[in-house]
């Protein structure tokens, strides 16, 4: 004999659920999780700091397509909390009457009698409540999902995916094929390849334009962040996943904003920011302070440009191709085989910096590019102390900025650097320090930098007599 129909409403007061199996992870738990991750921590990182596993981190960033859209807000103190619910598992357990745990919880009677009732395991056709499996069934209960607009409306959604994705056309109307390209396969855009042809509306486009194509029709209406969560979160997409390669990121997920600004730049400390330089450097009073970045080439081409702030005296860095460039496939955080990579460009900077003496090594302000990670040990072997510019701040290096400027005359953008030897760039270099200066009186850099040598050598002279 089975249960009479409806012991289960009779007994819980709500409908039959599933069995739960393994309850999943709390939602307490996922919200710590996006907290971590907005700090700026990887997902895989985040799920270890909140005691869940790898694989359910990188399931939780994948379905809500890098962003949350709503675990970053607190839960009102109206619903209770998983801790209180274990309070009441083990308060009910030790033959606590509803009374009682209700007044040590803070709670109004009717809410725990609810609770104990509505949420317990069923298991058996006996109530017994045990606080994972309440948590589970409240969860589940609590979630209201909503028909995403795109998926109601289908006028709009066509008018959203002719924008990301249409055709790019002649003025006559004609389609263009643009190139040939792979099939996406969920991963972010292709590096250096062709990328197909769309019209590539981005999402805020799209959602103020529906204003002006119809001002009148409120149906016609969509945020741009709307547009994002349907291409990009699993359960509202309304619009085809593969739709993401039109966008100008051409990203698979989302990525936070905290991991975007920490991702390039981890060699980059709060003690080598140029806000810790030493004051005296701006007024170019004292000399032995440089300013130094690349100028890029093709095929991965570069030289080194080193500038010092009071003689403007310049020194180019010679950057050969490393043995196995152009032979050798190349290899995801392998060696860097086009010549400036972090130990390429270390050794490079000593090799230069070592010719001139102790005084005017005193500092090195560098752009914020990875190829100085190593600036620890370049410190050490030079004496030098390097601090880096702030991001997407030129004027922090201006004379370096105007120097590579002039340096363009002979080594334009779009040429291959590398064809040219460390003697041809060096007579580059005399030719640049042979030319006056009108901040230093018309006289030219190596003029300058040769007073201040003169000067070094007269000091010492002056100290030992």
């Amino acid at each position: 004999m089975g249960r009479p129909a409806g012991w289960m409403k009779a007994l819980t007061g709500r409908s039959p659920m599933k069995s739960p199996g393994a309850p999943s992870l709390r939602r307490d738990v996922e919200r710590e999780f996006w907290r971590a991750v907005a700090r700026g921590l990887t997902s895989e990182d985040a799920a270890i700091a909140v005691g869940a596993s790898q694989a359910a981190g990188s399931r939780w960033f994948r379905e809500r397509g890098g962003v949350p859209s709503f675990m970053l807000t607190p839960l009102a103190g109206r619903y209770l909390s998983f801790r209180e619910r274990e309070e009441i598992a083990l308060l009910h357990a030790q033959g606590a009457g509803v009374r009682e745990i209700a007044r040590r919880l803070g709670r109004d009677p009717s809410t725990i009698s609810r609770e104990l009732r509505r949420n317990a395991a069923t298991r058996g056709g006996k109530l017994d409540y045990r606080a994972s499996v309440a948590q589970w069934k409240a969860e589940l209960l609590a979630l209201r999902p909503k028909t995403a607009k795109l998926v109601a409306n289908e006028r709009l959604r066509e008018y959203v995916q002719e924008r990301l994705s249409g055709q790019v056309r002649h003025p006559d109307g004609t389609p263009v094929p643009g190139p040939v390209t792979s099939q996406w396969k969920g991963r972010n855009k292709p590096r250096r390849q062709d990328r197909r042809w769309a019209t590539a509306w981005s999402p805020e486009q799209i959602s103020h334009r529906l204003r002006v194509d119809f001002p009148d029709d409120e149906s016609m209406r969509i945020s741009h962040e709307a547009i994002y969560q349907a291409l990009y979160v699993q359960s509202r997409g309304a619009l085809k996943r593969e739709l993401v390669a039109c966008l100008r990121t051409g990203r698979a997920l989302r990525v936070p904003r905290s991991r975007a600004r920490q991702r390039p730049h981890g060699h980059v400390t709060p003690e080598v920011m140029i806000s810790e330089r030493p004051a005296d450097v701006e007024d170019r009073a004292v000399p032995g302070h440089w300013e130094g970045d690349l100028i890029i080439g093709t095929d991965r081409s570069a030289i080194g440009t080193l500038v010092e702030r009071a003689t403007r005296f310049t020194m180019l860095l010679h950057l050969p191709r490393q043995e196995g460039w152009g032979v050798e496939p190349r290899v995801k955080n392998g060696p860097a085989l086009a010549g400036y990579g972090a130990e390429a460009m270390r050794a490079a900077i000593t090799a230069q910096m070592t010719t001139m003496p102790e005084q005017l090594r005193r500092s090195l302000t560098w752009d914020r590019g990875k190829e100085l990670a190593q600036h620890v040990q370049l410190k050490i072997d030079t004496g030098i102390a390097v601090y880096f510019a702030d991001p997407h701040s030129p004027w922090q290096r201006g004379m370096n900025e105007n120097t590579n400027g002039l340096l363009r005359q002979y080594f334009p953008k779009g040429t291959d650097l590398s064809r040219w030897s460390a003697e041809e760039i060096e007579a580059v270099a005399v030719a640049l320090n042979g030319r006056p200066r009108k901040t230093l009186g018309w006289k030219t850099p190596a003029e300058a930098l040769n007073d201040q040598l003169t000067s070094i050598e007269q000091a010492g002279v002056a100290s030992t007599g």
